[in-house]
């Protein structure tokens, strides 16, 4: 599986065909202010292709928009809450207007974490082992079936909000407490220790894995968002080993039911066995994100990554408003 340009299947070469575009950005879930940041980003890039793009904060005043006709389609770059748990792809659907990336299935499995992981268990796929854990169950003894190093973070949380790693009984209370703070199920999974690793999907194709070197021990929400000193090497891997990687990404991002564009996340361990961790379907398009570096390992810049995103939005399962 050698690294190429992603497919067009829907390829546009006017930006009016496109129409009015509603960038949804923001909204009320603990990734805001990554979002903003997100949208900030396709706006200006969509605009700078002739785009005639508009920035929308938030669920409400989406539908207050779709409702007065002001847009053709939407670009969804709100990550997490309802932007990403089959909500706005459900309103969307309801409505007839086309949306760029997973249709309702896709989007609300793939923010389970543990729903997600069910499914590729089902499908034969590698993923750590872990414990779901509802409020009061008995975590000490979780933590034992599992045995340490393990991870606790909510289930439906992104951008490693409320994720712990817990290397000794002692440091377990005080890890729950903090994943607790967020809505959904808990989930306690087995600490991969080795390299972190991820993959764009975009077009059907799985882009070049980058391996995430941070500077600091984890790559948390400070190493993806605010450091400049967390490394990415891309490919992250050298080629027999890439394309295995990558065939295991398309593959998990397939059995999870998600579609047009996103990333899914990938621990190698010390012996070269490589686990599935997430999908996310709404990527970060930040200046420290993930898939435009991919993309651009392909040649595909950031403007053009833009346009091709969008480009999902005429997916045959879209619909358009009569």
């Amino acid at each position: 599986m050698s690294a190429s340009v992603p497919a067009r299947p829907h390829p546009v070469t006017d930006a009016a065909a496109f129409g009015r575009v509603a960038v949804l950005l923001g909204g009320d879930s603990s990734e805001r202010e990554v979002s903003l940041d997100s949208g900030a980003n396709v706006l200006a890039a969509l605009r700078a292709r002739g785009v005639d793009a508009t920035g929308v904060d938030g669920v409400p005043a989406l539908v207050e928009a779709l409702v007065a006709r002001r847009y053709d389609r939407v670009f969804n770059i709100m990550h997490g809450g309802a932007g990403e748990n089959g909500v706005v792809q459900g309103l969307l659907e309801g409505l007839g207007v086309p949306y760029t990336g997973s249709g309702v299935l896709g989007a609300a499995l793939t923010l389970d974490k543990i729903r997600t992981k069910q499914v590729w268990l089902t499908a034969g796929l590698p993923t750590p082992r872990y414990v779901r854990l509802a409020p009061g169950d008995d975590v000490a003894t979780a933590a034992r079936s599992l045995g340490l190093p393990i991870i606790v973070k909510p289930s439906l949380e992104g951008s490693s909000v409320g994720v712990s790693r817990v290397f000794e009984a002692g440091q377990l209370d005080a890890a729950i407490e903090l994943a607790a703070r967020y809505g959904g199920e808990l989930l306690m999974e087995q600490l991969i220790q080795g390299g972190e690793y991820t993959v764009g999907i975009l077009g059907g194709v799985a882009l070049p894995s980058i391996r995430i070197v941070p500077a600091g021990e984890y790559y948390d929400y400070h190493a993806k968002y605010v450091a400049d000193d967390t490394q990415y090497v891309c490919p992250g891997l050298e080629p027999a080993a890439d394309a295995e990687m990558r065939a295991l990404a398309l593959a998990a991002f397939h059995a999870s039911g998600a579609g047009g564009w996103g990333r899914v996340d990938v621990m190698r361990d010390r012996e070269g066995g490589n686990w599935l961790l997430e999908v996310n379907t709404t990527p970060g398009m930040t200046s420290h994100s993930l898939v435009p570096k991919a993309a651009r390992a392909v040649g595909i810049e950031f403007d053009e990554l833009v346009w091709r995103v969008l480009e999902t939005s005429f997916g045959v399962r879209r619909g358009r408003r009569a």
